[in-house]
């Protein structure tokens, strides 16, 4: 099993590993080392191992010289710009503590020769100079690394443009190299474990794990691959599109789907997708990003903090939920936008990353939450392990996922959506396509128009009147029981079962008689 990070906080990949182990199968899950620091632990019956994976690739070859046509002055990009400008800093601080020493001793009636006055003054200025040039080359190369940081420029276009017309979808081997990282790095892994089936987790490891399955097939082994897609990529920030990134992971995903034995993903929308974009022969799997119904063994005894504790309000303070990261399209900052309209109501937002205390999304929150005088309602609190998400969640009185308008989040039926569901809490929800016209056959929540404050009120103010009518929704006969990753996790089983021809058998052993990748 194969993924582009270092599996902490990727709740669905933790999920699939842990239940495919506890299923029979021989599950080593390859991830990303943090910090360059090999990792090996258990997750479950599944093997983690985290490797260094090295990233020479990543930077460009233009990021190697200087372009002179937009600084002539610049600095060249190896390093030399902060080391001066931090020397210029030492300068100056030397100079402001000799000219402390003179003041003392002048004070202390000691006498100070005035050409030391002088000299001082004369090297002021002089630092005074240099820190101007040092200051005008750095931003002269800073202006010129942010000209290209976005390869959208008519000589990256023209490149863009005459690789993809030479090479068509294997452009992406020019276009964005730093892919060759995560093959030289994963690929004599995968090679030395011999896997019997290889499940790729989203994109970037779609061709690390195609590309170890077709080796694998040409020394004679009928190794299995599985494209687990996260999200369609086309439909990532249309920004992206105006560079060069998004169009060389697009060229990248086209190459690799082909080899792909089956293919699972998220949702029926984007299963839907992905059948149109690369004319699979079949429909995607879709295996939900549902909780777990019961906790991992190892978790049973730790229960979940209390919500209403750390957030420091009682059991009759009004309290909206967000469970998530915070990011402009996530529309998170609606929810500060309409506190002053909601008197009285509190907000939740579980957002920090493990070991930081902000990121500058959240920074901008508190910020606009100061300037409303809101800031004493808005709770910032981290992340908890998935398995006790819903738990947390639930002492709230309902939960949000204000989403803007953009075609991955029109098909996402979000892990946050199901964690709620199992929180029991009435959903808030944008007008974002799928999971709007789940909430409304359901039930279960309201919905209000995307980035529109006023009507995110509105559905605010009706939910809060009444959290009890839309709770009922989850007393529907197993609709809460087809939400849950145990369901799920029967749809990945069946799926390395069809493809290995029933080596190992459905139910859960502890026997070893399959090895996953």
């Amino acid at each position: 099993m194969l993924v582009d990070n270092g599996v902490n906080g990727d709740s669905r990949v933790q999920k699939a590993a842990r239940s495919a182990a506890d299923a029979g199968w021989e599950v080593i899950l390859l991830g990303r080392a943090p910090g360059g620091q090999t990792q090996t632990w258990q997750l479950g019956r599944a093997e983690v191992r985290l490797i260094e994976v090295a990233d020479p690739l990543a930077r460009r070859r233009h990021e190697f010289r200087r372009v002179l046509r937009r600084g002539p002055l610049a600095y060249p990009p190896n390093g030399i710009a902060p080391h001066r400008a931090q020397a210029v800093k030492a300068w100056q601080t030397d100079l402001r503590l000799r000219e402390a020493e003179l003041t003392l001793a002048a004070r202390a009636g000691r006498p100070v020769p005035g050409r030391q006055h002088r000299a001082l003054a004369a090297e002021r200025l002089a630092a005074r100079v240099t820190g101007k040039w040092v200051s005008l080359r750095y931003w002269q190369l800073t202006r010129g690394q942010q000209a290209r940081r976005k390869l959208a420029g008519p000589v990256d276009r023209f490149y863009t443009w005459f690789w993809e017309a030479v090479r068509g979808d294997g452009a992406w081997r020019r276009l964005e190299p730093s892919l060759w990282d995560w093959e030289l790095a994963f690929g004599p892994v995968i090679d030395a474990l011999r896997p019997d089936l290889i499940h790729a987790n989203d994109y970037k490891m779609l061709g690390v794990g195609a590309r170890a399955t077709l080796r694998a097939r040409a020394a004679g082994r009928p190794v299995k691959l599985v494209w687990d897609a996260h999200e369609f990529l086309p439909g990532l920030n249309p920004a992206l599109s105006r560079g060069r990134w998004l169009r060389a992971q697009c060229a990248h995903e086209r190459e690799y789907a082909p080899v792909a034995d089956a293919v699972v993903t998220v949702s029926p929308s984007l299963a839907e997708l992905l059948v149109r974009e690369h004319h699979l022969p079949e429909r995607p799997a879709v295996v939900l990003n549902a909780p777990n119904a019961l906790p991992p063994r190892s978790a049973e005894s730790t229960p979940a903090p209390d919500l209403r504790a750390l957030c420091g309000v009682g059991r009759d303070v009004p309290l909206l939920a967000y469970s998530g990261a915070v990011a402009p399209v996530r529309g998170v900052d609606i929810l500060i936008e309409a506190l002053p309209a909601l008197p009285g109501v509190h907000a939740a937002l579980v957002s920090l990353p493990p070991g930081r205390g902000s990121t500058p999304s959240i920074d901008a929150l508190r910020r606009r939450a100061a300037e409303l005088g809101v800031a004493d309602r808005v709770h910032v609190l981290p992340y908890v392990p998935h398995h006790q998400v819903a738990a947390f969640l639930s002492a709230a009185d309902a939960a949000i996922s204000p989403l803007h308008h953009l075609p991955n989040h029109e098909i996402a039926l979000s892990n946050k959506f199901f964690e709620y569901s199992h929180a029991r809490l009435p959903i808030i929800v944008s007008d974002v396509r799928t999971m709007a016209e789940t909430v409304r056959e359901t039930g279960q929540g309201e919905v209000f128009r995307a980035q529109d404050v006023d009507d995110f009120v509105r559905a605010a103010r009706t939910v809060l009147a009444d959290p009890d009518r839309y709770r009922a929704a989850y007393d529907r006969p197993g609709m809460l029981e087809e939400w849950t990753w145990e369901r799920q996790a029967e749809v990945l089983d069946g799926v390395y079962t069809r493809l290995l021809a029933g080596e190992p058998a459905a139910t859960p052993a502890p026997s070893v008689s399959g090895a996953i990748g």
